[in-house]
């Protein structure tokens, strides 16, 4: 099981749990195509955000496999919520996870995203005891991949035509990272 501590603060976020009044800055990313543009979701209505925003407010323990934690990604200087960032506990017999993360495009290029996609590696591995943490994207998605890349995940795979989203069949791409390899 996994219990954080909140908030986990990094050099410029606070990532802690959503609370309802993210709702307007949910919004205001997850409404946007060019957000959504790799997602297996399209841009979402403001009733869709708040059915989400309340499982999003749950989802702060890791009690079992199955389980995610998902944290709004928030600017220390500002708390202005700028993005989230999840670390899903994939399996325990193989003691596998996996992160993700979505940036309000206003904060692209920053360096935001590795930095909260780092500390749910540090999650999963020093407080979690995880083996291997994947990284799932849509193969178009160059800006993600080297996100990944910038946190030392090593390109695994690329499923060819693996799955039809959005009435187009998408490939997926597949990063990693192993425990041994992991540099705090």
């Amino acid at each position: 099981m996994l219990k954080p501590h909140y908030p986990i603060t990094t050099a410029r976020l606070h990532l802690r749990p959503f609370t309802p009044d993210d709702l307007d800055a949910l919004h205001a990313y997850e409404s946007r195509p060019d957000v959504a543009r790799y997602l297996y979701w399209g841009p979402r209505d403001r009733d869709t955000t708040r059915t989400l925003l309340d499982k999003k407010i749950t989802r702060t323990t890791l009690h079992d496999e199955g389980d995610a934690i998902e944290l709004a990604m928030t600017l220390r200087t500002t708390g202005h919520l700028i993005g989230h960032c999840l670390l899903i506990w994939t399996s325990k017999q193989h003691r596998q996870g996996e992160i993700g993360y979505i940036l309000h495009p206003d904060h692209h290029g920053h360096g935001y995203a590795p930095e909260a996609a780092h500390a749910m590696l540090r999650l999963g591995f020093d407080d979690l005891g995880l083996h291997r943490i994947t990284g799932r994207l849509d193969a178009r998605n160059t800006a993600s991949a080297r996100v990944l890349e910038k946190l030392h995940m090593r390109h695994e795979a690329t499923l060819i035509d693996n799955a039809h989203v959005k009435d187009e069949w998408a490939s997926e791409t597949i990063y990693a990272i192993l425990d041994s390899e992991w540099t705090p």
